[in-house]
């Protein structure tokens, strides 16, 4: 397994402006010098980055994997275990783009709590595995199973258009914030998926990694439970179906939160 950086806009890795191009290029780099194509099986990718920062990839990133993959015949795989199942106000992240995958890993949201892990596929690449090449533990239990059902019919009809209303709203609070606040750095996602970074100071973007975890204790002792990701950030997720009243609450509890972290690690 070859592990490749994710395209960060607000920490370029790579020079120049576009940093889903810089990465294509790294991993044609690759197929050149130490990885042949011809080796490699599939890509797989978070269409949006998770526990590294719950990164929102640049326009084109995806479409380029895609390409990439066609040009070589390699499989696009996106793992949409946190990002998809209406999380991102679509039912699944990689729509924002346009981007079909040959085939997707889901799970947590989809069972709504209950343990259920899917490889969805096309019939043509399913039908290549033999019977027994494959295994999943959690995969056939008939009660998460209904409850995977009840919950994508929920998504369709209702929750993902909350997901993208809601998020919105909170979006532009934490824009809000952000003017407050010079210690919010960015403020990033689609949907109910939204990352805050913090940073010690702007120019500078050093992280705020105390900062992050005062305030996720903070946060908690306040009422609202929050998690960290990335290098000094944490993850907002509620779930899909939250109001706006509550989504205004969690709101002023994270600005309370904010200001008592901010007095305790001066």
């Amino acid at each position: 397994m070859t592990h490749v950086p994710y395209p960060n806009p607000y920490r370029p890795l790579f020079a120049g402006d576009d940093q889903g191009r810089a990465v294509i290029s790294y991993i044609e780099q690759l197929f050149e010098r130490n990885l042949p194509a011809s080796e490699v099986a599939a890509i797989l990718v978070e269409p949006i980055q998770g526990e590294g920062g719950y990164l929102v990839p640049p326009d084109g990133f995806l479409a380029g994997l895609r390409e990439l993959c066609d040009r070589h015949g390699i499989l696009l795989i996106f793992d949409e275990v946190q990002a998809g199942v209406g999380r991102t106000g679509k039912m699944f992240a990689s729509q924002h783009w346009g981007v079909k995958p040959d085939i997707i890993t889901l799970a947590k949201g989809i069972g709504s709590g209950l343990p259920i892990g899917l490889a969805v596929g096309s019939k043509e690449i399913m039908d290549k595995w033999s019977p027994g090449s494959h295994a999943n533990t959690f995969g056939g239990n008939p009660l998460c199973c209904a409850a995977a059902l009840a919950t994508l019919d929920l998504v369709k009809n209702g929750y993902a258009d909350n997901a993208a209303r809601i998020g919105q709203r909170m979006m532009e609070q934490l824009a809000g914030l952000a003017k407050k606040y010079e210690l919010i750095g960015d403020v990033r996602g689609r949907g109910l998926m939204i990352g805050v970074e913090f940073v010690k100071d702007r120019a500078g973007k050093a992280p705020a990694k105390a900062f992050a975890t005062k305030l996720v204790q903070r946060a908690f002792h306040n009422g609202l439970l929050l998690l960290e990701c990335g290098a000094s950030g944490i993850r907002i997720i509620p779930p899909l179906m939250i109001d706006a009243a509550l989504a205004d609450e969690g709101m002023a509890i994270l600005e309370k939160s904010m200001a008592e972290a901010q007095a305790e690690t001066r």
